[in-house]
């Protein structure tokens, strides 16, 4: 017998070929840089902002009436920086107090805590920021209004003599392009953040709220 046709054979089903061989699974896919920006942690600044802003709209929303973003003016802006004395923690002496002016008052007094100039500049800063990146117009940014700048100013001044610490205006460091602005940089005092002082709860109580200003 001729062997030569079965070891032919044989050698032909030693196994798969190579065209019916599996193909190898592909490599995974890497993530989009899209995607990889979305899962970075947000700055400090960033996350700030972000809860400042939240904060102003439910504000809005417990307004009585309930106010819109829409229809708010420099004039409500300044409205809740008044409301906002109420969660301060910066003692501001009155004319009359026998520590008016001084830095360092020797026994307490029953003055007013207040919100810090320092904290609400930086609040403002933020919430201008924050306005700009949802939609709204630059012309009609509310935080920007001449209004508010000059109750900002009034607010400085009154604090400083109140408090014997005059406020000298520090010489902005340039930052690198891209780089957000160092948190609480013009802040005064130790002052807690905004969003920390209007706690939720509180802004979940609609009595607090002041009426609309005629």
């Amino acid at each position: 017998m001729d062997p030569g046709p079965a070891a032919a054979g044989d050698a032909g089903e030693e196994g798969p070929s190579a065209s019916s061989a599996p193909d190898d699974p592909p490599p995974p896919l890497a993530p989009s840089a899209p995607s990889a920006q979305l899962q970075q942690p947000l700055s400090r600044y960033e996350s700030q902002k972000r809860r400042d802003w939240n904060t102003f709209l439910q504000y809005l929303r417990n307004h009585r009436p309930p106010l819109s973003l829409a229809r708010c003016s420099g004039a409500h802006v300044i409205e809740f920086l008044k409301y906002l004395d109420q969660f301060g923690k910066t003692r501001v002496h009155a004319p009359e107090c026998t520590h008016f002016g001084l830095p360092k008052p020797p026994a307490p007094c029953a003055c007013p805590l207040k919100q810090a100039w320092g904290s609400l500049d930086a609040l403002i800063g933020r919430l201008r920021a924050a306005y700009d990146e949802n939609d709204g117009r630059p012309e009609s940014n509310p935080f920007g209004a001449k209004a508010v700048g000059i109750y900002l100013r009034e607010v400085k001044a009154n604090q400083a003599k109140a408090r014997g610490i005059p406020y000298e205006k520090k010489r902005k460091r340039k930052r690198l392009p891209g780089t957000a602005p160092v948190e609480g940089s013009s802040a005064s005092g130790g002052e807690a953040t905004v969003a920390g002082a209007f706690s939720s709860s509180a802004a979940s109580e609609g009595s607090s709220a002041p009426p609309t200003s005629s």
